[in-house]
């Protein structure tokens, strides 16, 4: 039997802000964004090229986190520089290349699986961009 994780909620305090950064700044695409009532809002966005997705949402009924509280989610890009080049081009404060040596992250990239670079959304949530060598499955 599979088993896929298809779906993470990521708690946000304006989900038309995160809906603009997800989808415009990052390069989410946006599956759909539903509205239940007067104030229930889902907006479903998903990553070039991934069966995950993230959800977002507000209002009446909406359960989540609290904003920010969100750690580590981890995107897996063949090209960490360019990754990082366009995430910087559409306004993400991206931080720089960096790889894990002797336990601490060191600047610049690593050996294969170990070139990561880090941002946080709006609210605080933070992802890593993790590159993965030429030929391997993300």
């Amino acid at each position: 039997m599979d088993w896929k994780l298809e779906l993470v909620p990521i708690p946000v305090s304006d989900v038309e802000r995160a809906k603009r950064f997800y989808s415009e700044q990052v390069g989410f695409a946006v599956d759909h964004d539903t509205r239940v009532g007067g104030d229930v809002r889902i907006v479903q966005l998903t990553p070039p090229g991934s069966g995950c997705s993230i959800v977002i949402g507000a209002g009446t009924g909406v359960r989540q986190a609290e904003p920010g509280t969100v750690q580590g989610m981890q995107l897996v890009v063949p090209d960490i520089e360019a990754a990082r080049a366009q995430l910087v081009a559409h306004g993400v404060a991206a931080g720089p290349v960096q790889h894990l040596e002797d336990g601490a992250m060191a600047e610049g990239p690593g050996e294969p699986w170990n070139s990561f670079v880090f941002f946080n959304d709006p609210d605080g949530n933070g992802w890593a961009v993790q590159e993965r060598p030429p030929g391997a499955q993300a």
